[in-house]
Protein backbone atom coordinates (compact mmCIF):
# COMPACT_ATOMS: atom_id res chain seq x y z
CA UNK A 1 0.00 0.00 0.00
CA UNK A 2 3.03 2.36 -0.04
CA UNK A 3 3.17 5.00 -2.20
CA UNK A 4 -0.95 5.77 -1.65
CA UNK A 5 -3.22 7.12 0.96
CA UNK A 6 -3.78 5.67 3.98
CA UNK A 7 -7.09 5.03 5.62
CA UNK A 8 -7.39 5.17 9.39
CA UNK A 9 -6.80 2.35 11.33
CA UNK A 10 -11.11 1.85 12.51
CA UNK A 11 -9.68 0.46 15.80
CA UNK A 12 -8.00 3.66 16.58
CA UNK A 13 -9.35 5.84 19.49
CA UNK A 14 -9.58 9.41 17.89
CA UNK A 15 -10.43 12.72 19.76
CA UNK A 16 -13.01 14.40 17.65
CA UNK A 17 -13.87 17.72 17.34
CA UNK A 18 -15.72 18.96 20.70
CA UNK A 19 -18.08 20.93 18.94
CA UNK A 20 -20.34 20.11 16.09
CA UNK A 21 -19.76 23.56 14.46
CA UNK A 22 -15.99 22.33 13.17
CA UNK A 23 -17.79 19.69 11.08
CA UNK A 24 -19.59 22.32 8.86
CA UNK A 25 -16.83 24.84 7.06
CA UNK A 26 -17.86 28.31 6.86
CA UNK A 27 -19.23 28.41 3.12
CA UNK A 28 -21.23 25.06 3.49
CA UNK A 29 -24.85 25.29 2.04
CA UNK A 30 -26.67 24.44 4.72
CA UNK A 31 -25.70 27.55 6.71
CA UNK A 32 -27.73 29.38 4.19
CA UNK A 33 -30.89 27.16 4.89
CA UNK A 34 -30.14 27.59 9.15
CA UNK A 35 -29.92 31.53 8.07
CA UNK A 36 -32.92 31.71 5.95
CA UNK A 37 -35.48 29.52 7.82
CA UNK A 38 -35.14 31.65 10.84
CA UNK A 39 -35.62 35.03 9.91
CA UNK A 40 -39.08 33.65 8.63
CA UNK A 41 -42.04 34.56 10.05
CA UNK A 42 -43.29 31.08 10.31
CA UNK A 43 -47.03 31.92 12.06
CA UNK A 44 -47.47 35.11 9.38
CA UNK A 45 -46.89 32.04 6.91
CA UNK A 46 -49.40 29.43 8.05
CA UNK A 47 -47.02 26.81 9.47
CA UNK A 48 -48.72 24.57 12.10
CA UNK A 49 -48.02 24.05 15.32
CA UNK A 50 -45.36 27.42 16.11
CA UNK A 51 -46.96 28.04 19.19
CA UNK A 52 -46.49 24.81 21.50
CA UNK A 53 -49.66 22.89 22.93
CA UNK A 54 -49.93 23.39 26.95
CA UNK A 55 -50.23 19.70 27.22
CA UNK A 56 -49.60 16.33 25.61
CA UNK A 57 -46.16 15.24 24.01
CA UNK A 58 -43.50 18.07 23.52
CA UNK A 59 -43.40 18.36 19.11
CA UNK A 60 -40.77 19.23 16.98
CA UNK A 61 -40.81 23.64 16.07
CA UNK A 62 -41.91 23.93 12.49
CA UNK A 63 -38.74 25.42 11.22
CA UNK A 64 -36.56 22.45 12.47
CA UNK A 65 -38.74 19.84 9.69
CA UNK A 66 -38.92 23.01 7.24
CA UNK A 67 -35.04 22.97 7.64
CA UNK A 68 -35.19 19.63 6.90
CA UNK A 69 -36.92 19.39 3.88
CA UNK A 70 -35.27 22.33 2.31
CA UNK A 71 -32.15 20.53 2.92
CA UNK A 72 -33.41 17.41 1.64
CA UNK A 73 -34.55 19.07 -1.98
CA UNK A 74 -31.52 20.86 -2.16
CA UNK A 75 -29.34 17.10 -2.11
CA UNK A 76 -31.83 14.72 -3.97
CA UNK A 77 -33.67 13.22 -1.13
CA UNK A 78 -36.76 13.71 -1.03
CA UNK A 79 -38.82 10.72 0.79
CA UNK A 80 -39.76 11.40 4.51
CA UNK A 81 -38.00 8.00 5.20
CA UNK A 82 -34.59 8.88 3.75
CA UNK A 83 -34.79 12.38 5.46
CA UNK A 84 -35.45 10.36 8.68
CA UNK A 85 -32.12 8.38 8.07
CA UNK A 86 -30.26 10.88 7.01
CA UNK A 87 -31.06 13.07 10.46
CA UNK A 88 -29.37 10.21 12.20
CA UNK A 89 -26.16 9.94 10.34
CA UNK A 90 -25.37 13.30 8.82
CA UNK A 91 -23.29 14.84 9.97
CA UNK A 92 -24.91 17.99 8.11
CA UNK A 93 -28.43 17.60 9.04
CA UNK A 94 -27.17 16.78 12.72
CA UNK A 95 -25.78 20.39 12.60
CA UNK A 96 -28.67 21.94 11.19
CA UNK A 97 -31.55 20.15 13.64
CA UNK A 98 -29.03 20.17 16.82
CA UNK A 99 -29.05 16.59 16.78
CA UNK A 100 -33.22 16.26 16.24
CA UNK A 101 -34.14 13.32 14.64
CA UNK A 102 -37.92 13.28 13.69
CA UNK A 103 -39.70 10.14 12.56
CA UNK A 104 -40.71 9.69 9.51
CA UNK A 105 -44.56 9.95 9.54
CA UNK A 106 -43.80 13.38 11.92
CA UNK A 107 -41.91 14.77 8.37
CA UNK A 108 -44.21 13.27 5.45
CA UNK A 109 -47.40 14.92 8.14
CA UNK A 110 -45.21 18.21 7.98
CA UNK A 111 -45.28 17.90 4.40
CA UNK A 112 -48.08 17.08 3.70
CA UNK A 113 -50.57 19.21 6.39
CA UNK A 114 -48.50 23.10 5.38
CA UNK A 115 -48.71 22.90 1.70
CA UNK A 116 -49.91 26.63 1.48
CA UNK A 117 -47.05 27.70 3.87
CA UNK A 118 -44.69 25.57 1.85
CA UNK A 119 -45.62 27.50 -1.49
CA UNK A 120 -45.43 30.83 0.72
CA UNK A 121 -41.99 30.47 1.75
CA UNK A 122 -40.94 29.80 -1.97
CA UNK A 123 -42.16 32.90 -2.55
CA UNK A 124 -40.61 35.00 -0.23
CA UNK A 125 -36.80 33.47 -1.39
CA UNK A 126 -37.94 34.93 -5.07
CA UNK A 127 -38.93 38.39 -2.92
CA UNK A 128 -35.69 38.51 -1.79
CA UNK A 129 -33.81 37.91 -5.09
CA UNK A 130 -35.68 41.01 -6.50
CA UNK A 131 -34.60 42.94 -2.92
CA UNK A 132 -31.08 41.99 -3.60
CA UNK A 133 -31.46 43.31 -7.77
CA UNK A 134 -31.17 39.57 -9.17
CA UNK A 135 -34.73 40.31 -10.56
CA UNK A 136 -34.11 43.97 -12.47
CA UNK A 137 -34.60 42.58 -15.92
CA UNK A 138 -38.36 43.10 -16.77
CA UNK A 139 -38.19 39.86 -19.06
CA UNK A 140 -39.31 36.25 -18.21
CA UNK A 141 -39.51 32.85 -20.41
CA UNK A 142 -42.48 31.26 -20.03
CA UNK A 143 -43.45 27.60 -20.46
CA UNK A 144 -44.79 24.10 -18.91
CA UNK A 145 -43.41 20.83 -18.61
CA UNK A 146 -45.56 17.51 -17.74
CA UNK A 147 -44.25 15.78 -14.33
CA UNK A 148 -45.14 12.27 -13.47
CA UNK A 149 -47.58 12.48 -10.48
CA UNK A 150 -47.87 8.72 -8.20
CA UNK A 151 -50.35 6.57 -10.85
CA UNK A 152 -49.46 4.08 -13.11
CA UNK A 153 -50.73 4.52 -16.63
CA UNK A 154 -52.66 1.53 -16.25
CA UNK A 155 -54.92 2.81 -13.45
CA UNK A 156 -55.76 5.85 -15.91
CA UNK A 157 -59.09 5.75 -17.50
CA UNK A 158 -60.26 7.61 -20.68
CA UNK A 159 -63.01 6.46 -23.24
CA UNK A 160 -60.39 5.84 -25.71
CA UNK A 161 -58.64 3.48 -23.43
CA UNK A 162 -61.53 1.73 -21.52
CA UNK A 163 -62.43 0.74 -25.50
CA UNK A 164 -58.80 -0.48 -25.85
CA UNK A 165 -59.29 -2.62 -22.73
CA UNK A 166 -62.67 -4.14 -23.38
CA UNK A 167 -61.69 -5.08 -26.96
CA UNK A 168 -58.45 -7.06 -25.14
CA UNK A 169 -60.31 -8.46 -23.06
CA UNK A 170 -62.94 -9.74 -25.41
CA UNK A 171 -59.65 -11.03 -27.45
CA UNK A 172 -58.71 -13.08 -24.20
CA UNK A 173 -61.89 -14.82 -23.68
CA UNK A 174 -62.45 -15.64 -26.91
CA UNK A 175 -59.09 -17.23 -27.32
CA UNK A 176 -59.86 -18.66 -24.12
CA UNK A 177 -63.57 -20.06 -25.08
CA UNK A 178 -61.38 -21.63 -28.29
CA UNK A 179 -59.46 -23.59 -26.05
CA UNK A 180 -61.98 -25.29 -24.03
CA UNK A 181 -64.20 -25.84 -26.71
CA UNK A 182 -60.69 -27.58 -28.45
CA UNK A 183 -60.26 -29.25 -25.24
CA UNK A 184 -63.69 -30.77 -24.80
CA UNK A 185 -62.97 -32.84 -28.12
CA UNK A 186 -59.96 -34.93 -26.65
CA UNK A 187 -59.99 -37.45 -24.56
CA UNK A 188 -59.93 -37.25 -20.73
CA UNK A 189 -56.63 -37.21 -18.68
CA UNK A 190 -55.60 -35.11 -15.54
CA UNK A 191 -53.74 -33.18 -17.74
CA UNK A 192 -55.93 -32.38 -19.64
CA UNK A 193 -58.42 -31.28 -16.35
CA UNK A 194 -55.32 -29.50 -14.59
CA UNK A 195 -55.72 -27.23 -18.46
CA UNK A 196 -59.81 -26.78 -18.22
CA UNK A 197 -59.51 -26.06 -14.24
CA UNK A 198 -56.62 -23.25 -14.89
CA UNK A 199 -58.59 -21.78 -18.20
CA UNK A 200 -62.24 -21.68 -16.14
CA UNK A 201 -59.92 -20.30 -13.97
CA UNK A 202 -58.58 -16.64 -16.24
CA UNK A 203 -62.18 -16.79 -18.05
CA UNK A 204 -63.76 -16.14 -14.14
CA UNK A 205 -60.76 -13.22 -13.64
CA UNK A 206 -61.35 -11.97 -16.91
CA UNK A 207 -65.21 -11.28 -16.24
CA UNK A 208 -64.11 -9.69 -12.93
CA UNK A 209 -62.13 -7.61 -15.21
CA UNK A 210 -64.95 -6.56 -17.39
CA UNK A 211 -67.31 -5.86 -14.41
CA UNK A 212 -64.76 -3.37 -12.70
CA UNK A 213 -63.98 -1.97 -16.56
CA UNK A 214 -67.77 -1.17 -16.58
CA UNK A 215 -67.55 0.50 -13.16
CA UNK A 216 -64.70 2.51 -14.38
CA UNK A 217 -66.46 3.82 -17.29
CA UNK A 218 -69.17 4.56 -15.56
CA UNK A 219 -66.97 6.82 -13.19
CA UNK A 220 -65.27 8.04 -16.13
CA UNK A 221 -68.19 9.14 -18.00
CA UNK A 222 -69.42 11.16 -15.51
CA UNK A 223 -66.34 13.29 -14.78
CA UNK A 224 -66.03 16.31 -16.43
CA UNK A 225 -63.25 15.65 -18.81
CA UNK A 226 -64.10 12.00 -18.84
CA UNK A 227 -61.08 10.74 -17.38
CA UNK A 228 -60.39 8.85 -14.25
CA UNK A 229 -57.58 8.22 -12.19
CA UNK A 230 -57.82 4.94 -9.56
CA UNK A 231 -54.66 6.09 -7.64
CA UNK A 232 -53.96 9.81 -7.53
CA UNK A 233 -57.71 11.16 -8.35
CA UNK A 234 -56.58 14.63 -9.34
CA UNK A 235 -53.69 13.34 -12.18
CA UNK A 236 -54.28 13.16 -15.22
CA UNK A 237 -53.04 11.56 -18.66
CA UNK A 238 -51.33 14.21 -20.66
CA UNK A 239 -49.52 13.93 -24.27
CA UNK A 240 -45.31 14.48 -24.28
CA UNK A 241 -43.46 15.89 -27.04
CA UNK A 242 -42.77 12.30 -28.29
CA UNK A 243 -45.13 10.62 -30.60
CA UNK A 244 -47.65 8.31 -29.58
CA UNK A 245 -46.33 8.91 -25.69
CA UNK A 246 -47.97 10.44 -22.75
CA UNK A 247 -47.39 10.51 -19.04
CA UNK A 248 -50.13 10.68 -15.83
CA UNK A 249 -49.11 13.72 -13.71
CA UNK A 250 -49.73 17.36 -13.75
CA UNK A 251 -48.56 20.01 -16.49
CA UNK A 252 -46.27 22.41 -14.37
CA UNK A 253 -45.68 26.00 -16.08
CA UNK A 254 -43.29 28.57 -14.77
CA UNK A 255 -42.12 32.14 -15.70
CA UNK A 256 -38.47 32.60 -15.52
CA UNK A 257 -36.15 35.48 -15.58
CA UNK A 258 -34.09 35.68 -18.74
CA UNK A 259 -30.87 36.90 -17.07
CA UNK A 260 -30.15 35.07 -14.37
CA UNK A 261 -32.90 32.07 -14.85
CA UNK A 262 -34.74 32.27 -11.76
CA UNK A 263 -38.15 31.26 -11.56
CA UNK A 264 -40.32 34.07 -10.85
CA UNK A 265 -43.26 32.18 -11.10
CA UNK A 266 -45.32 29.21 -11.25
CA UNK A 267 -48.19 26.89 -10.84
CA UNK A 268 -49.48 23.37 -10.99
CA UNK A 269 -52.44 22.18 -13.35
CA UNK A 270 -53.68 19.27 -14.01
CA UNK A 271 -54.71 20.40 -17.72
CA UNK A 272 -52.79 18.73 -20.68
CA UNK A 273 -52.60 22.32 -22.66
CA UNK A 274 -50.92 25.40 -22.42
CA UNK A 275 -53.40 27.05 -24.37
CA UNK A 276 -54.93 29.26 -21.78
CA UNK A 277 -52.49 29.68 -19.51
CA UNK A 278 -49.95 32.71 -21.16
CA UNK A 279 -51.87 35.61 -19.31
CA UNK A 280 -51.98 33.77 -15.97
CA UNK A 281 -47.87 32.92 -15.49
CA UNK A 282 -47.28 36.87 -17.11
CA UNK A 283 -49.80 38.65 -14.46
CA UNK A 284 -47.88 36.88 -11.65
CA UNK A 285 -44.79 37.13 -13.11
CA UNK A 286 -45.37 40.91 -13.73
CA UNK A 287 -46.83 40.99 -9.92
CA UNK A 288 -43.69 39.33 -8.59
CA UNK A 289 -41.15 41.97 -10.18
CA UNK A 290 -42.96 44.69 -9.40
CA UNK A 291 -42.68 46.55 -12.80
CA UNK A 292 -45.02 48.10 -14.59
CA UNK A 293 -44.47 46.74 -18.05
CA UNK A 294 -43.13 43.07 -19.03
CA UNK A 295 -41.75 41.05 -21.71
CA UNK A 296 -43.12 37.67 -22.08
CA UNK A 297 -41.59 34.94 -24.60
CA UNK A 298 -43.59 31.63 -24.94
CA UNK A 299 -43.64 28.64 -27.43
CA UNK A 300 -46.44 28.07 -30.24
CA UNK A 301 -48.36 26.10 -27.61
CA UNK A 302 -49.46 29.04 -25.64
CA UNK A 303 -51.04 31.12 -29.02
CA UNK A 304 -54.15 32.11 -28.13
CA UNK A 305 -56.05 35.30 -28.87
CA UNK A 306 -57.54 36.05 -25.84
CA UNK A 307 -54.75 35.81 -24.35
CA UNK A 308 -52.53 37.99 -26.09
CA UNK A 309 -54.69 40.41 -25.82
CA UNK A 310 -55.28 40.05 -21.59
CA UNK A 311 -52.07 40.11 -21.94
CA UNK A 312 -51.94 43.20 -23.85
CA UNK A 313 -54.51 44.90 -21.09
CA UNK A 314 -52.37 44.27 -18.39
CA UNK A 315 -49.26 45.86 -19.96
CA UNK A 316 -47.26 43.26 -21.17
CA UNK A 317 -45.14 42.85 -24.48
CA UNK A 318 -45.39 38.85 -25.98
CA UNK A 319 -43.57 37.26 -28.05
CA UNK A 320 -44.45 33.88 -29.65
CA UNK A 321 -44.71 32.12 -33.06
CA UNK A 322 -48.37 31.15 -34.42
CA UNK A 323 -49.04 27.77 -35.26
CA UNK A 324 -49.86 26.98 -39.08
CA UNK A 325 -53.22 25.18 -38.83
CA UNK A 326 -54.46 26.73 -42.08
CA UNK A 327 -56.51 23.71 -43.71
CA UNK A 328 -55.77 25.74 -47.15
CA UNK A 329 -51.96 25.68 -46.98
CA UNK A 330 -51.63 22.05 -46.07
CA UNK A 331 -53.69 21.21 -48.95
CA UNK A 332 -51.12 23.43 -51.02
CA UNK A 333 -53.18 26.43 -51.15
CA UNK A 334 -52.60 30.68 -50.21
CA UNK A 335 -52.86 30.70 -46.87
CA UNK A 336 -54.21 33.55 -45.09
CA UNK A 337 -50.44 35.17 -44.65
CA UNK A 338 -50.48 35.45 -48.27
CA UNK A 339 -52.74 38.02 -48.12
CA UNK A 340 -52.01 41.41 -46.88
CA UNK A 341 -54.24 43.29 -45.18
CA UNK A 342 -54.51 47.26 -45.53
CA UNK A 343 -55.33 49.13 -42.70
CA UNK A 344 -55.94 52.38 -44.47
CA UNK A 345 -58.69 50.74 -47.43
CA UNK A 346 -59.94 48.34 -44.38
CA UNK A 347 -59.08 45.71 -46.94
CA UNK A 348 -57.24 42.34 -48.20
CA UNK A 349 -54.98 42.25 -51.34
CA UNK A 350 -55.02 38.66 -52.35
CA UNK A 351 -51.92 37.11 -54.30
CA UNK A 352 -53.44 37.92 -57.41
CA UNK A 353 -53.49 41.50 -56.66
CA UNK A 354 -57.21 41.88 -56.10
CA UNK A 355 -59.37 43.99 -52.95
CA UNK A 356 -61.53 41.82 -50.50
CA UNK A 357 -63.84 44.49 -49.31
CA UNK A 358 -65.00 44.50 -45.84
CA UNK A 359 -68.99 42.77 -46.32
CA UNK A 360 -70.23 42.23 -42.52
CA UNK A 361 -69.59 41.41 -38.58
CA UNK A 362 -71.12 38.89 -37.23
CA UNK A 363 -69.91 37.27 -33.62
CA UNK A 364 -68.50 33.51 -32.89
CA UNK A 365 -67.17 32.46 -29.41
CA UNK A 366 -67.08 35.46 -27.78
CA UNK A 367 -65.05 36.95 -30.33
CA UNK A 368 -66.19 40.25 -33.25
CA UNK A 369 -65.05 38.93 -36.35
CA UNK A 370 -64.89 40.55 -39.83
CA UNK A 371 -65.48 39.09 -43.24
CA UNK A 372 -64.13 40.18 -46.56
CA UNK A 373 -64.23 38.73 -50.21
CA UNK A 374 -64.09 39.87 -53.75
CA UNK A 375 -66.84 39.01 -56.51
CA UNK A 376 -63.74 38.68 -58.87
CA UNK A 377 -62.54 35.28 -57.86
CA UNK A 378 -64.44 33.16 -61.12
CA UNK A 379 -62.42 35.13 -63.36
CA UNK A 380 -59.22 34.99 -61.29
CA UNK A 381 -56.18 32.34 -63.36
CA UNK A 382 -55.14 30.82 -60.53
CA UNK A 383 -58.18 30.14 -58.59
CA UNK A 384 -57.13 26.60 -58.33
CA UNK A 385 -54.34 27.73 -56.06
CA UNK A 386 -56.52 29.83 -53.99
CA UNK A 387 -60.14 28.35 -52.96
CA UNK A 388 -62.18 25.41 -54.36
CA UNK A 389 -64.97 27.56 -53.62
CA UNK A 390 -67.21 30.62 -55.69
CA UNK A 391 -64.82 32.66 -53.66
CA UNK A 392 -62.29 32.89 -51.20
CA UNK A 393 -63.27 34.73 -48.04
CA UNK A 394 -61.29 36.20 -45.05
CA UNK A 395 -61.68 36.57 -41.42
CA UNK A 396 -60.27 39.26 -39.08
CA UNK A 397 -60.37 39.35 -35.81
CA UNK A 398 -61.18 43.00 -33.76
CA UNK A 399 -58.12 42.97 -32.67
CA UNK A 400 -56.40 41.47 -35.08
CA UNK A 401 -53.47 44.21 -35.20
CA UNK A 402 -52.42 42.83 -31.68
CA UNK A 403 -51.41 39.30 -33.62
CA UNK A 404 -50.26 41.02 -36.39
CA UNK A 405 -47.59 42.87 -34.11
CA UNK A 406 -46.79 39.69 -32.03
CA UNK A 407 -45.74 38.21 -35.79
CA UNK A 408 -43.53 41.46 -36.48
CA UNK A 409 -41.62 41.46 -33.24
CA UNK A 410 -40.45 37.66 -33.24
CA UNK A 411 -39.75 38.60 -37.15
CA UNK A 412 -37.85 41.28 -35.78
CA UNK A 413 -36.04 39.34 -33.14
CA UNK A 414 -35.66 35.59 -34.54
CA UNK A 415 -33.52 34.39 -31.92
CA UNK A 416 -36.09 35.25 -29.58
CA UNK A 417 -37.26 31.44 -29.24
CA UNK A 418 -33.88 30.04 -29.19
CA UNK A 419 -33.71 33.08 -25.93
CA UNK A 420 -36.77 31.11 -24.39
CA UNK A 421 -35.17 27.29 -25.03
CA UNK A 422 -32.00 28.98 -23.39
CA UNK A 423 -33.47 30.21 -20.38
CA UNK A 424 -36.79 27.79 -19.53
CA UNK A 425 -35.61 24.30 -20.73
CA UNK A 426 -32.78 24.21 -18.32
CA UNK A 427 -34.79 24.48 -15.22
CA UNK A 428 -37.07 22.04 -16.04
CA UNK A 429 -34.79 19.40 -16.57
CA UNK A 430 -32.31 20.85 -13.32
CA UNK A 431 -35.54 19.88 -11.15
CA UNK A 432 -36.47 16.67 -13.27
CA UNK A 433 -33.01 15.30 -13.08
CA UNK A 434 -33.50 15.88 -8.77
CA UNK A 435 -36.45 13.81 -8.24
CA UNK A 436 -35.75 10.92 -9.87
CA UNK A 437 -37.44 8.67 -12.00
CA UNK A 438 -40.82 9.10 -10.08
CA UNK A 439 -41.67 12.89 -10.06
CA UNK A 440 -44.19 13.39 -7.32
CA UNK A 441 -44.71 11.55 -4.02
CA UNK A 442 -47.32 12.82 -3.00
CA UNK A 443 -51.07 12.47 -3.87
CA UNK A 444 -53.62 15.40 -4.63
CA UNK A 445 -52.63 18.82 -6.47
CA UNK A 446 -52.43 21.18 -2.97
CA UNK A 447 -50.41 18.27 -1.95
CA UNK A 448 -48.60 17.87 -5.58
CA UNK A 449 -48.34 21.75 -5.78
CA UNK A 450 -46.25 22.03 -2.27
CA UNK A 451 -44.02 19.31 -3.44
CA UNK A 452 -43.21 21.65 -6.70
CA UNK A 453 -42.74 24.67 -4.28
CA UNK A 454 -40.11 23.18 -2.27
CA UNK A 455 -38.47 22.10 -5.84
CA UNK A 456 -38.37 25.12 -7.56
CA UNK A 457 -37.44 26.50 -3.83
CA UNK A 458 -34.20 24.58 -3.97
CA UNK A 459 -33.43 24.97 -7.72
CA UNK A 460 -33.28 29.01 -7.09
CA UNK A 461 -31.18 28.48 -3.74
CA UNK A 462 -28.89 26.96 -6.12
CA UNK A 463 -28.99 29.45 -8.75
CA UNK A 464 -28.20 32.34 -6.05
CA UNK A 465 -25.30 30.79 -4.82
CA UNK A 466 -23.83 30.22 -7.76
CA UNK A 467 -24.34 33.81 -8.66
CA UNK A 468 -23.94 35.36 -5.58
CA UNK A 469 -21.67 32.90 -3.50
CA UNK A 470 -22.79 31.66 0.17
CA UNK A 471 -21.39 34.35 2.06
CA UNK A 472 -23.21 37.17 0.30
CA UNK A 473 -26.39 35.66 0.67
CA UNK A 474 -26.66 34.66 3.90
CA UNK A 475 -25.36 38.71 4.34
CA UNK A 476 -28.72 39.35 2.46
CA UNK A 477 -30.58 36.88 4.23
CA UNK A 478 -29.55 38.59 7.39
CA UNK A 479 -30.18 42.40 6.46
Amino acid sequence: MRRFVEEADRRQRTLLPECLDDFIDESNPVRVIDVFVDALGLAEMGFEGVEPAATGRPSYHPSVLLKLYIYGYLNRVQSSRRLEREAGRNVEVMWLLGRLAPDHKTIADFRKDNGLALRKVCARFVELCREMGLLATASVAIDGSKFKAVNNRDRNFTKAKVQRRRAQLEESVARYLSQLDTADRQEPSEALAAKVTRLTEKLTKLKEEMGKLAVYEKQMLASPDQQISLTDPDSRSMATSGRGSGVVGYNVQVAVDTEHHLIVAHEVTNSGSDRAQLANMAKQAKAVLKTETLEAVADRGYFNSPEILACHEAGITVTLPKPLTSGAKADGRFGKQDFAYLPEEDAYRCPAGERLSYRYMNEEDGKVLRRYWTTACQSCSIKTQCTPGSERRITRWEHEHLLDAVQHRLDANPHAMRQRRETVEHPFGTMKARMGATHFLTKTLPKVAAEMALSILAYNLTRVMNIVGIKPLMAAIAA
